[in-house]
C-alpha cells in the first residue's frame, strides 16, 4: 500500500512549553507540526506544558499543516495525564516515544480512544517489531528517533548513517507494506545545509516521505528534497503521454529516452504529479 497523500516533507518538532516558539510556527513552510511535550521539555515544566499547548492548539492558525503531538512515555509519571490532554486538544493524531510492540500502541488506545497514533521508531526492539507495529489498528505513521538509536546500538557518527541502515530499512518495509507514512531522523548540525541535504536526499532514495526537524533553518532543504524535482515532473509527463498515445493507437510499445514505459512505470509517474499537485495545494493555503 503507498504511503498517505498529504505532503510531509519536512516535519518540525516545536516545544510545548514555548508560547514564542507555538506562534512562529503557525508561519512557517513545515508541512507538519510535532508539538512535544518530552524531550523538548524539562521536567519541571511538563506539566505547565500541557495548558500552554492545549491553548496554542485552541488558538488554532496552523492551517493545513498536520499536527501531531508528542506525549512522554506512559511509563513515566507524565504519560497518562499527556494522552489524556492530548486527546483533547483537536490534534490530529498522537505520537508515542520508544514504541518497542503493538501493546505499547495499544495501551496508549485504551486511553485515546480512536485517536490516530504514531510511533517513535528508536529502540533495537522495535526495529525488530517493526511489522507488527507498522500494522496496529490505530497506526498513521512512524518516526524515526536516530539519536536514540545510535546511543542504543552503540554506533559512531558516520555520514553514510550505514550502522543504522538495517534498522530504518525494516521501517521503510514495514511502513510500505501496511500503508503508513514514514518520517526519517533528525540532522543535528542545524547549521550544516550540504550535510542535512546528504541525509535527505539519502532518506528520500530509501522511501521516506520526509525528515524530522529541530530548526526552522531546515526547511527549506527538506522541503525542496522530498519534492519531485522539474527533472523528474518532466518525465513523468512525456512517459504518461507516451504511453497513452500507444495505448490510443494500438501500435507498438512506449518508449521514453531508450527505456520501455510500462503499467508500472506510469503509475509510479502519476503517484509524482499527484505529489506535486498535492505540495501546491498545502503551499497555496
Amino acid at each position: 500500500m503507498p504511503s498517505i497523500a498529504r505532503p510531509l516533507r519536512s516535519v518540525l518538532y516545536i516545544p510545548g512549553s514555548k508560547p514564542r516558539a507555538l506562534d512562529k510556527a503557525r508561519g512557517l513552510s513545515a508541512d507538519a507540526i510535532i508539538f512535544d511535550l518530552e524531550d523538548a521539555v524539562i521536567p519541571e515544566e511538563k506539566i505547565a506544558a500541557r495548558a500552554t499547548l492545549a491553548e496554542a492548539l485552541a488558538v488554532g492558525g496552523y492551517g493545513a499543516r498536520l499536527k501531531i503531538i508528542r506525549i512522554n512515555g506512559l511509563d513515566t509519571e507524565w504519560g497518562m495525564d499527556d494522552a489524556k490532554a492530548a486527546a483533547t486538544m483537536g490534534a490530529d493524531a498522537i505520537l508515542l516515544p520508544k514504541v518497542n510492540s503493538p501493546a505499547d500502541l495499544e495501551a496508549l488506545a485504551d486511553i485515546v480512544g480512536d485517536m490516530p497514533l504514531w510511533a517513535m521508531m528508536e529502540t533495537p526492539a522495535g526495529m525488530l517489531n517493526a511489522p507488527a507495529i507498522a500494522g496496529h489498528r490505530a497506526l498513521q505513521g512512524m518516526v524515526m528517533g536516530t539519536n536514540d538509536l545510535a546511543k542504543d546500538l552503540q554506533t559512531r557518527t558516520r555520514p553514510d548513517r550505514l550502522p543504522m541502515i538495517t534498522a530504518l530499512g525494516l521501517c521503510v518495509l514495514a511502513g510500505k507494506a501496511h500503508g503508513v507514512a514514514l518520517i526519517d531522523g533528525v540532522y543535528n548540525a542545524f547549521k550544516d545545509d550540504e550535510g542535512l541535504k546528504f541525509e535527505c536526499d539519502q532518506g528520500r532514495d530509501m522511501g521516506f516521505d520526509g525528515k524530522t526537524l529541530i530548526h526552522p533553518a531546515q526547511l527549506d532543504v527538506a522541503n525542496a528534497a522530498f519534492s519531485p524535482s522539474d527533472e523528474e515532473v518532466d518525465l513523468a509527463r512525456r512517459q504518461i503521454a507516451a504511453f497513452e498515445e500507444c495505448e490510443a493507437t494500438g501500435q507498438g510499445v512506449a518508449v521514453v529516452d531508450g527505456r520501455i514505459v510500462e503499467n508500472l512505470h506510469v503509475a509510479t509517474a502519476r503517484e509524482t504529479l499527484a505529489k506535486l499537485d498535492a505540495i501546491k495545494a498545502l503551499t497555496s493555503e
